[in-house]
């Protein structure tokens, strides 16, 4: 069984110091060694932005996307082998702006992927732009005079689209996010977990004191019961979307997988693809 170094390479992360997605790389590095992968059994792929750059830095298959398509890639990659577990990664602006459509479908589709959100409430790669889940009055070089468009809330989005697995954590706390990607790993359908990953460069707002100051841990409710999805949008609404943990899991429904009818569990490539002339002469008829 692989070490949590094994997931390691020799590429050193360009992100800055001090930057969130070093906790989450970290978190990923651990429990795909804690649930007993190898490497070679992790594909990671990834969007555009700063977090994009993460499946460069473990030792995993890995696919560096383009904007807004880290799930459809990631999909397809599972269909192809599902035999893989498929961690798709990306920031708020890639996921909740332009990648949001994929985001809503992926969800309600409810493939066996899980999908780590590094949430800045900024666009950091290109220096400092509001993003969708940046607040009202937020001033960033494309709104000095602060932000007039309300805050998407994607933890509400995902409980309205059928979502089978949200979570939400902090960077900081390296030992509940890892956990949580854990279960996201095991959970068998769509897991979203969206990730608090403060930008210390460009967004001076929302600081890891900040978050510290305002983020409510459902560790404190020990009555609190993931599974019940009404008490679950009750509570992020509560919450203003502030809070760290499992909202919510369903696992009585099924993933895509198991619904296809004849959908193989090897992947493609250790299946016999060929066909006979007489299949091929049949297919071609179809078409005359």
């Amino acid at each position: 069984m692989a070490t949590f170094k094994e997931f390691r390479n020799n590429v050193k992360p360009n992100w800055c110091p001090g930057c969130g997605d070093f906790s989450i790389q970290a978190a990923i590095q651990r429990a795909a060694a804690n649930v007993g992968l190898e490497p070679e059994n992790l594909a990671v792929i990834s969007g555009i932005g700063c977090s994009g750059r993460i499946s460069g830095y473990i030792n995993a298959y890995g696919f560096h996307g383009i904007h807004g398509r880290v799930l459809p890639i990631a999909q397809g990659v599972k269909l192809a082998n599902r035999e893989l577990t498929v961690i798709a990664s990306g920031g708020d602006g890639d996921g909740f702006a332009i990648g949001m459509g994929h985001t809503v479908h992926a969800i309600r589709r409810n493939l066996n992927v899980t999908y780590i959100v590094m949430d800045n409430q900024i666009y950091g790669l290109t220096k400092g732009q509001t993003s969708p889940r940046s607040a009202e009055g937020f001033k960033t070089k494309s709104t000095p005079e602060g932000s007039i468009e309300s805050t998407l809330s994607p933890l509400e989005i995902a409980l309205s689209a059928g979502a089978t697995f949200v979570a939400q954590s902090f960077s900081s706390d390296l030992k509940q996010l890892t956990k949580l990607i854990e279960e996201g790993i095991n959970h068998e359908g769509f897991s979203l977990i969206n990730v608090f990953s403060p930008c210390v460069t460009f967004n001076k707002i929302n600081t890891y004191d900040w978050f510290k100051e305002n983020i409510v841990n459902l560790e404190q409710f020990p009555d609190y019961d993931p599974s019940n999805r009404v008490l679950a949008m009750n509570k992020i609404m509560e919450t203003n979307g502030m809070l760290t943990g499992l909202i919510y899991q369903n696992k009585t429904r099924k993933s895509y997988e198991d619904l296809v009818t004849g959908f193989k569990q090897e992947g493609l490539a250790k299946q016999n693809i060929k066909i006979s002339s007489e299949e091929f002469e049949k297919l071609v008829a179809e078409f005359k």
